[in-house]
Formats: C-alpha cells, structure tokens, sequence
C-alpha cells in the first residue's frame, strides 16, 4: 500500500472561521496517483479542526450563531484564569471538543467521495492565526 503525506497552510483572520480546503486536499490526491483507499485530514491544534459540512452561506452564519450561543465567549472560565498563551480562549477549547480533529473520507477512482453538498472545512475557533496546518494522508493503491 502506498502513502503520501502533505501539509496544507492556513492563516485565519477571525476568531470562528470556516475555511473551505476542499481544493487543496483534492489536489493533493490528484497529485499521490492513489486511485482507491482513503484521504486521512488532521489537524494538529487544540482549537482549529476539520469538519465535513455543506458550504452554504447562511448554514455557515449559523454555525457561528450556534457555537456562541452553546458557549459564549464571556462566561468565567478557569482555563481563562492559567493564561497559558495570554489568550482568554477557554471557550475555543470548549467548542472544539464538539468537532472533530480529523475527517477520513474514501477514495475510489482517484476521487474522494463526498456527496453532492460536502466540503471539507478547517474550522477555526480561536483566530486571527497566520500559522495553522493541515496534515493530509492518502493511502491506498
């Protein structure tokens, strides 16, 4: 089985973002000359994920409108208080754990196969960022 390893940059200019790399990883397959397996997209950060979701701007809107309403930004966290990086971010660590740091998606034909609405996103929850990274896995044959 062969494996191709990739990594995308990304640099976030606001504080929730959804950033479509589905060209990005696409290229990156077209690139491995896997035809069949799987695309393995991971995120290294505690508060910048990957998530499958539909690209519709309204849909986008809400998502932000969800997370601040799950868990605001304002509320007293202890996390907060420990200051590790003089950022007051508990609440980007919280909504992170409600998405996942990865997507495996399969790979048929040297195409992965997400449906008709799919786009993969690097969800950011605690921006501006100038240096996120996206680690991408092609496996297969």
């Amino acid at each position: 089985m062969k494996t191709v390893f990739e990594e995308i940059g990304i640099s976030t200019k606001k504080e929730f973002e959804l950033v479509d790399v589905t060209e990005r990883v696409s290229a990156i397959v077209d690139k491995s000359g896997i035809r069949n397996g799987m695309v393995l997209v991971y995120s290294p950060h505690t508060t910048g994920l990957v998530r499958i979701s539909e690209s519709e701007p309204g849909l986008l809107e809400d998502y932000k409108d969800a997370f601040d309403n799950m868990i605001p930004r304002s509320l007293n966290y202890r996390h907060n208080k420990t200051n590790v990086d003089s950022r007051p971010n508990a609440h980007s660590h919280l909504r992170s754990m409600l998405v996942n740091s990865s997507e495996a998606i399969p790979l048929r034909n040297g195409k992965m196969m997400l449906g008709m609405w799919q786009t993969i996103f690097f969800v950011e929850f605690d921006g501006a960022r100038p240096g996120r990274k996206l680690t991408v896995e092609v496996m297969g044959e």
